[in-house]
């Protein structure tokens, strides 16, 4: 079995455990699904190295249905189509900017927040370009389920500035990119989205 494949089971593992312990009532059930989580987390922590601690910490004991974690990302092209990317403070590769869904904003909001914090460039969101499953590309293993939203943005003001958890702030184009943060955006990824933009199709990608 593949390695990607252990990891989505290991996940579903841990997912139903949770709903489990979520819903079981008996003393007994609680106590069975705690132990299959805390096997889950063991699985998890062979296959992706991480600290048992620190995916305890992520996976705390649930007060809802589990669901996947949304990531929302923002594509900007200036007028010569090169790409606006941000340098990670944590790895020191670069991706289009964004981050994780925030509860009080919309998804928007969330893309032209991030663009402005990350780079120092305001931008309005056009459209939604494209909804990936991360587990359906070649990103790096990690414990979560993760879906990534990317939207299609404009700039309207503000200059190259970088966030203070970032180190540096550029554009780029296509044939020139940087070492790309492949937990955060694939390669094959910013040259459909670059295509979908020039070419103006308005079809959203989605898995």
């Amino acid at each position: 079995m593949a390695k990607q494949e252990q990891l989505n089971l290991i996940k579903r593992l841990i997912s139903l455990s949770d709903l489990g312990l979520l819903y079981a009532q008996d003393p007994y059930d609680q106590e069975r699904y705690t132990e299959l989580k805390q096997i889950g987390l063991e699985l998890l922590r062979s296959v992706t190295d991480v600290p048992l601690k620190q995916l305890k910490h992520f996976f705390m004991p649930p007060e809802d249905y589990p669901t996947a974690k949304v990531d929302i990302r923002a594509f900007v092209l200036n007028d010569a189509g090169h790409i606006l990317l941000a340098q990670e403070g944590s790895d020191g590769k670069w991706t289009i900017p964004g981050g994780w869904a925030d509860i009080g904003n919309t998804p928007k909001e969330v893309a032209e927040k991030e663009v402005w914090e990350e780079t120092g460039i305001a931008v309005k969101v056009n459209r939604l370009l494209a909804v990936y499953d991360k587990q359906r590309h070649p990103h790096p293993e990690e414990p979560f389920y993760i879906y990534k939203l990317v939207y299609a943005c404009t700039v309207v003001g503000g200059q190259l500035n970088h966030g203070f958890d970032m180190l540096d702030a550029a554009w780029f184009a296509l044939e020139d990119l940087p070492e790309l943060s492949t937990p955060r955006i694939l390669k094959s990824q910013l040259i459909q989205l670059h295509a979908m933009v020039l070419e103006n199709k308005l079809e959203v990608y989605s898995d």
